[in-house]
């Protein structure tokens, strides 16, 4: 009987929100089929590129309408990758704004989820359906949907085509961070359709709370794990790592005290004297290489999962607050 309890709330959440549902989980593989798709037709593109005999890097008479045709292709391919990028970036506003109106906020303010609370349903175990049938959907898709987006961005950097692992809407499609940020919203649109009671003002301040989040979580990110640090004499040839995304860059005196890189810049007449002056000796460079990818996405997550965790313990309180 129990688990036929449990497994009520669950059956009617499914139910209402069908369709929106239904979306989330067909979303991937629609995303997989187009970028499958893509690559392929890129790939082939390709193979017929080299079959010319023409080159991109060395100019070959005759051969500049089929590079260009060729280049114009090559684009196509990363654009669809930005495309698929950007969604993964808004995904996570979705998920919450979806949480905060229709399967919460909405039943709020109309004041329908009295009914199951009057069906012998406990407020917890009503609550816990809403949260927790989304989740799973969520996971399932957008683990899904950062699965493709990896696979086709490695095709693509294999053709040369790829973008840097620290540009955004990369390092944001890829890995653990995208199921981070759309459980987080998830649990804090949850968390203001509870609150707020209000269907469209839930909503509201779900996307305006991503937004600050993103934000918040962008500017600390450097710092999420440490940085390495390179040293090197001015004009000594030095350079950067490849793949890696630079931090912090300056000079380091005598004693190993650090200064900015723009600490000379009032000097430029005489600019050997301000660096003997303050007993300038090297350069520095802190960056990210890129095997900290998965440094930074694990960090990112488990702050993001933490702050899901703690949204959602902070709705069940209030809940019990209300109705026992």
């Amino acid at each position: 009987m129990s688990a036929i309890a449990l497994r009520g709330p669950a059956r009617v959440v499914l139910a209402q929100h069908r369709r929106p549902l239904q979306l989330l989980g067909a979303l991937p593989v629609l995303v997989v089929v187009v970028l499958a798709g893509a690559w392929l037709w890129t790939d082939h593109v390709m193979d017929a590129f080299a079959a010319t005999g023409c080159s991109v890097r060395h100019t070959t008479p005759g051969c500049g309408d089929t590079v260009r045709e060729f280049l114009d292709r090559r684009q196509w391919m990363r654009e669809v990758l930005d495309w698929s990028g950007l969604l993964m970036m808004v995904l996570p506003a979705f998920v919450g704004i979806f949480v905060a109106g229709p399967v919460i906020g909405r039943e709020m303010e109309s004041g329908t989820y009295r009914l199951a609370l009057s069906q012998s349903v406990a407020p917890a175990r009503w609550l816990a359906a809403k949260l927790a049938v989304p989740a799973v959907v969520t996971l399932a898709s957008v683990s899904v949907l950062s699965a493709a987006c990896a696979w086709a961005r490695d095709r693509a950097d294999g053709a040369h085509q790829g973008e840097e692992w620290y540009e955004r809407t990369v390092y944001g499609s890829m890995g653990t961070v995208p199921v981070g940020y759309a459980l987080c919203m998830l649990a804090l649109g949850g968390l203001a359709g509870l609150v707020l009671r209000r269907t469209v003002t839930a909503m509201i301040v779900t996307v305006v709370g991503y937004g600050a989040l993103v934000a918040a979580v962008n500017s600390v990110r450097d710092h999420l794990w440490p940085t390495l640090t390179d040293t090197f004499k001015q004009g000594s040839g030095y350079r950067f790592p490849d793949g890696a995304v630079g931090v912090r860059t300056g000079w380091l005196t005598h004693s190993g005290r650090r200064l900015p890189d723009n600490a000379c810049l009032d000097w430029a007449s005489d600019f050997k004297q301000c660096l003997t002056e303050k007993n300038i000796d090297l350069r520095f460079h802190e960056y990210h290489p890129a095997s900290h990818f998965w440094p930074l996405q694990l960090v990112e997550t488990g702050i993001l999962l933490a702050l899901a965790a703690l949204a959602v313990a902070v709705a069940f309180r209030v809940l019990r607050r209300r109705h026992g």
